[in-house]
């Protein structure tokens, strides 16, 4: 299986220029159901949220973590996609802690895909 059969990557490419056009990325990375399917993962299992975005930016220091997730949010196109997204956005500290107490955000940064290099 390859992404385009299990995500949409073109759509993925321009979600990631949206946010670009509003905070600079260090770190763009999706994990979810979706993700792990295409590393194959079997069909017995629970699934969760079918995607996980997490976005990292020190330009995110100072924004209410709300009005982030709530912008963030707001730019991914659930219907072109397929499903929404469970958004993260953090600054490199905040994803340090996050990591910790987070499963499905360690999960999308240990085994997730990298949208800054699509």
């Amino acid at each position: 299986m390859t992404v385009a059969e299990t995500v949409n990557e073109r759509e993925l490419a321009r979600y990631v220029q949206r946010i670009c056009d509003r905070w600079t990325l260090e770190r763009a990375l999706l994990g979810g159901a979706r993700v792990e399917d295409l590393r194959g993962a079997g069909t017995q299992r629970e699934r969760g949220e079918e995607f996980v975005l997490v976005l990292v930016s020190r330009h995110f220091d100072g924004v209410p973590w709300l009005e982030r997730v709530y912008q963030a949010g707001s730019l991914w196109d659930g219907a072109e996609m397929g499903a929404r997204a469970d958004v993260h956005c953090y600054t490199p500290a905040e994803l340090e802690r996050k990591l910790l107490t987070l499963p499905s955000v360690r999960a999308a940064v240990d085994h997730g895909l990298d949208l800054l290099a699509i």
